[in-house]
């Protein structure tokens, strides 16, 4: 069994609270990948030229954390939020907040969108307090039909896949539908490993990493069985059990498995969930944490 697999899992509390905010993660994760692709999935026909800051810091010194913001080619700022509840009015007032601020920051129009997983049917996009409205875009992925997306993207003639296939596949699990979300991972592990040829390595184990942390998220402990078992015939399972194996001439087995564990533990208190991915599918910048923190 691959190394890091075992040791991400080992903790049932950890799997079914933790880390914070995996869903948001590996959203992010989705998002700092796919660039235009996401953009113009949800209808913006703009080209997105970078990833803008997230990390805002008003007149009061506050912290203001976006969850994903894009500059595009027309002057433009999409900010994106993340959200698994229902919408409240007090994540509008965050949210028109965080538009406010970046708006006057980079003196350019800024449009909110939040992409939403709650079962939720009818949720939260406006907000009016005196004479003024504000408004979100708002896409709700329960509402998209995961088995008929699937279904379409197993059953087409054998193609090349795009960037632009792989967002409503990588999404999929939060989608709606009748089958499980154990099936729809697997499905999806499938399809990326039958699509190998059509993305570098280092591309395709993004992907698997970012249905991995759902898996995490999302399964039981008796479900989560198929998905390791899934992961480990892939490019992910393989890059993780190579290293493995490496560090295991290095060092030792229990002594690899032991710095991957405090190295989770680390992130995980000082709340960098978006690290923890990383180091799961970078193990270059692992080496260097390992180095940072002393293990």
């Amino acid at each position: 069994m691959p190394l890091e697999t075992e040791v991400i899992l080992q903790d049932d509390n950890k799997r079914q609270n933790g880390p914070a905010h995996c869903e948001d993660l590996a959203l992010k994760s989705a998002a700092a990948y796919f660039g235009d692709e996401l953009i113009h999935w949800l209808g913006i026909r703009e080209k997105a030229l970078r990833a803008a800051p997230t990390e805002i810091v008003n007149l009061e010194t506050r912290h203001m954390y976006e969850d994903f913001l894009y500059e595009t080619e027309n002057g433009m700022y999409y900010h994106f939020e993340f959200e698994s509840d229902s919408i409240s009015t007090e994540d509008l007032k965050r949210f028109r907040e965080y538009e406010a601020s970046t708006a006057r920051i980079y003196n350019s129009p800024v449009v909110t969108y939040v992409i939403c997983s709650s079962k939720v049917k009818n949720l939260q996009d406006t907000l009016t307090e005196g004479i003024n409205t504000y408004r979100v875009n708002l896409l709700r992925l329960k509402d998209d039909d995961a088995d008929k997306l699937l279904e379409k993207i197993t059953s087409d003639p054998p193609r090349e896949l795009t960037r632009g296939d792989i967002i409503p596949l990588l999404f999929s699990p939060l989608m709606s539908g009748d089958s499980g979300q154990t099936e729809r991972i697997l499905k999806c592990i499938q399809v990326l490993k039958n699509a190998e040829m059509d993305f570098p390595k280092a591309d395709i184990e993004k992907m698997e990493a970012i249905l991995y942390v759902f898996a995490v998220k999302f399964l039981n402990n008796n479900d989560l069985e198929s998905i390791k078992e899934a992961i480990a015939m892939t490019k992910l399972g393989q890059m993780i059990w190579d290293d493995a194996i490496e560090k295991g001439r290095e060092e030792g087995e229990r002594i690899g498995q032991e710095r991957y564990s405090r190295l989770i533990m680390i992130l995980n208190k000082e709340k960098k969930d978006d690290l923890i991915l990383k180091i799961a599918a970078d193990p270059e910048y692992r080496e260097e944490l390992y180095k940072e923190y002393g293990i």
